[in-house]
């Protein structure tokens, strides 16, 4: 992982450890999505849930499993707080 965190801001690296990517390409990500554009970030946020919850009933007890169900959780709350919640 450490070589993917090369050249990366300390706020980057953080992002990189929350989502497994910087919010810069998870936001590209998300609004590239074909489901973004047609269902909306609920959907993507409901989506990425479900992918969780399946990984879990599928076993994913080992730690790398743990965290990628971590990280997965994280997008859906940063999409929900990004685009679906209001903002003050």
């Amino acid at each position: 992982m450490s070589a993917t965190l090369t050249g990366l801001t300390t706020k980057e690296i953080q992002q990189v450890r929350m989502y497994g990517c910087t919010e810069a390409k998870l936001r590209e990500s998300i609004e590239s999505s074909i489901t973004f554009k047609f269902s909306g970030p609920a959907m993507i946020a409901a989506s990425i849930m479900s992918d969780a919850q399946e990984m879990l009933s599928f076993g994913g007890q080992s730690e790398n499993s743990r965290d990628h169900v971590r990280q997965m959780l994280n997008k859906a709350k940063w999409v929900l707080f990004t685009y679906v919640m209001p903002q003050d």
